[in-house]
């Protein structure tokens, strides 16, 4: 019976676990541009600030691709997105995508 109860209570954190990383927003994020993109920035729509850069010491060279992982708790799809590029090659970039439906997004000229 002790085993039931030790197995059973196994499964509900494993299931609250869970629930924690269902509310991550993982997509894959293209640089199709021939820039180096510097930093990227994603915070819901309508929040008025940036959040942190989610590259950190990282950049996306031309071509290349990323998962991108944002584990804010916040059940929201909707995200506005500012691309910073290395140099003066292109000017800083913003755009609002609903990231759930599409799973992978391409930044381009």
């Amino acid at each position: 019976m002790k085993s039931l109860k030790i197995a059973a209570l196994a499964a509900v954190v494993a299931g609250i676990a869970g629930v924690a990383h269902a509310e991550d927003l993982v997509f894959t994020l293209t640089n199709g541009t021939n820039s180096v993109l510097n930093n990227f920035h994603a915070s819901p729509e309508g929040v008025d600030d940036w959040e942190e850069d989610i590259f950190g010491s990282r950049t996306l060279g031309p071509g290349e691709s990323m998962k991108i992982v944002i584990a804010d708790g916040r059940k929201v799809c909707t995200y506005d997105m500012k691309f910073e590029f290395q140099g003066n090659d292109l000017t800083t970039t913003t755009d609002t995508q609903n990231l759930c439906e599409l799973g992978e997004y391409t930044i381009e000229e």
